[in-house]
């Protein structure tokens, strides 16, 4: 999707939403989130989100999410001391992959300030290969309840 399109994200554009409160360390030297930060926020809204709500335990589970793309567009800066809200969806669900898009908002603001796409791909934790019978159960199930309607990608 274009980067105009993602810029006009609202946060009712997205199922779930987890909150953080930065950080001074997350500051870079030009005073705002440095961009390492936003991955760091992708991974732990995703991972919750599977813990959560797909029967995720990242210890113990058969299956594991390799990231195997990822990518952001930054629309405006956040600056310490804020609380951003991570906006989660998923666009595409596959059948083992899932393709995940993350809206950052700052607390009281409407308009996104970054969004950010992350793709996991769910393979057997001993082979590394996908499962011939694809995502499991549980996570598909979790999975699609923050599944957008294609009319809305």
């Amino acid at each position: 999707m274009a980067a105009d399109g993602l810029k006009a994200r609202r946060r009712g554009d997205y199922k779930f939403q987890l909150e953080y409160r930065t950080r001074w360390s997350d500051n870079d030297m030009y005073h705002h989130l440095n961009n390492s930060i936003y991955y760091f926020l992708f991974d732990s809204v995703v991972n919750t989100y599977l813990i959560n709500h797909c029967a995720l335990h990242p210890p113990t589970s058969s299956q594991i999410g390799l990231v195997v793309h990822s990518h952001c567009d930054y629309f405006a800066p956040i600056e310490f001391p804020a609380v951003v809200d991570l906006a989660l969806r998923v666009n595409k669900l596959g059948k083992s992959s899932v393709t995940y898009e993350i809206g950052v908002f700052e607390r009281g603001q409407e308009e996104a300030k970054a969004v950010g796409e992350f793709i996991h791909v769910f393979v057997d934790r001993d082979s590394r290969k996908p499962g011939q019978h694809g995502t499991a159960d549980e996570l598909r199930t979790g999975l699609s309840k923050i599944l957008v309607d294609k009319a809305r990608l």
